[in-house]
C-alpha cells in the first residue's frame, strides 16, 4: 500500500512544461498526476499535442484562451476561473494569457506525466509565439 502524501506548493516553479507554462507539482499516484500551472501575463505557450497522456484543467484565476484541434475540428474556448475543459489524447493545444494577471489553473493528467518527451511540438498553433 502507497503511504498517503500532503505538500506544500512552492512559490517557485519545479519545471518548465514543454509548452512554456511554469509547472508546480502537487501530487501523483499510480493512475494520475496533478499539478499547478501558471502562464504569465502577456505569454503565449507553444503548441503541443501528448503521445501517451489525457488531461483534465480547470482554471482558478486570470483570463486567456485556449485553441484545440482535434481531426480537422477545431475550438477557441475563452478561459477564466471556473471553466474545466479536456485534452484527449492525440488533441493539438495552445493557449494564451489575454488578462493583467498570471492565468493558473490545475491539470490532472492520467496515466501520470512520463517526462519530457511526452510533448510533441506542433509545426504551427493558433497564435505567435
Amino acid at each position: 500500500m502507497r503511504p498517503f502524501e500532503s505538500r506544500v506548493v512552492s512559490d517557485d516553479y519545479d519545471a518548465l512544461a514543454p509548452d512554456g507554462s511554469e509547472i508546480r507539482l502537487l501530487q501523483e499516484l499510480e493512475g494520475a498526476s496533478v499539478v499547478h500551472c501558471t502562464l504569465p501575463v502577456g505569454a503565449v505557450s507553444i503548441p503541443v499535442k501528448h503521445r501517451t497522456v489525457e488531461e483534465i484543467w480547470y482554471f482558478l484565476s486570470g483570463q486567456g484562451q485556449i485553441w484545440r484541434e482535434q481531426g480537422g475540428r477545431e475550438e477557441v474556448l475563452d478561459a477564466r476561473a471556473g471553466i474545466s475543459l479536456t485534452i484527449p489524447l492525440g488533441t493539438g493545444f495552445q493557449f494564451r494569457n489575454t488578462g493583467g494577471v498570471p492565468l493558473e489553473f490545475v491539470i490532472a493528467t492520467t496515466p501520470p506525466w512520463p517526462g519530457e518527451d511526452e510533448a510533441v511540438v506542433l509545426e504551427a498553433g493558433r497564435w505567435p509565439v
